[in-house]
């Protein structure tokens, strides 16, 4: 057992499965649930006779001396975590790392699994069929669950289109300066020229005197732009007062030093 799980964290989440497997004729390899399961995943089985390896003489010999060589080092307990990322599609590539590290992927068992045989153990079929099914579905709930989380963010999360001069609200979720009850106070206020851009995310706002202490930049997540309300329309709607546009002063009245400090 701790050969196997050895084999499988170490050499085949690297390298895949085997194409060709060299062993003795013990009944664990002989036997006709193995010796299916090998058939599904397209890997030939190699017997020789103890101590006359005529199959593969040469690898044969090479396998004892290295058995021999790094018993003493092995660690056991590895596990099979890294395979999934190294032969998964990231977004950011459009590739697997094993592509981009290796240039090629390695071969899995669900890659390698023979659609038709002839002769095939019933237990084994109903398990290929089991694990087809359940890969199929799992696929399609991760495609769907991708696909509504993508709408569901596309919404709310339009690309903004602000400019310098344009009228909005800001969100008062961080403002506590504001009077009265927390509970009651307005979502938004404003509205505010947008004084500046920084990037795409952040936007420099011309606050009022009320609002002077606080930073004026906010990220575009708490703004949105303001439309006015049509008096006719709505005729009870209390009037907010009109903004300001932040005048730039000229070059000639600029302040260069302060003489006196009440």
């Amino acid at each position: 057992m701790d050969t196997a799980l050895l084999i499988w964290n170490r050499v085949v989440s690297w390298a895949g499965i085997f194409t060709n497997i060299i062993s003795d004729r013990d009944p664990k390899f002989t036997s006709a649930l193995l010796t299916n399961i090998h058939q599904l995943f397209g890997t030939k089985l190699s017997f020789y006779i103890a101590y006359h390896p005529q199959t593969d003489g040469l690898a044969e010999r090479m396998i004892q001396t290295l058995e021999d060589m790094v018993r003493r080092f092995c660690a056991y307990g590895l596990e099979f975590k890294d395979c999934d990322g190294f032969t998964s599609i990231h977004a950011s590539t459009n590739q697997t790392p094993a592509i981009l590290e290796k240039g090629w992927n390695p071969k899995l068992p669900q890659d390698s699994l023979r659609k038709y045989l002839i002769e095939i153990n019933p237990k084994v079929a109903s398990c290929k069929e089991m694990l087809d099914k359940a890969r199929k579905h799992a696929l399609k709930c991760m495609e769907d669950s991708f696909a509504y989380a993508k709408d569901k963010l596309d919404k709310s999360h339009a690309t903004p289109d602000f400019k310098v001069g344009d009228l909005v609200l800001v969100s008062t979720t961080n403002f506590n300066n504001i009077k009265g009850f927390k509970n009651l106070k307005d979502s938004f206020a404003g509205p505010f020229f947008i004084k500046a851009l920084h990037g795409e995310n952040a936007v420099e706002v011309e606050l009022s005197e009320e609002l002077s202490n606080k930073h004026p930049t906010f990220p575009v997540s708490l703004i949105k732009p303001y439309k006015s309300s049509d008096a006719e329309k709505f005729p009870l709607r209390n009037k907010i007062p009109q903004a300001i546009p932040p005048v730039e002063p000229s070059g000639s009245k600029k302040i260069t030093k302060v003489l006196k400090e009440r």
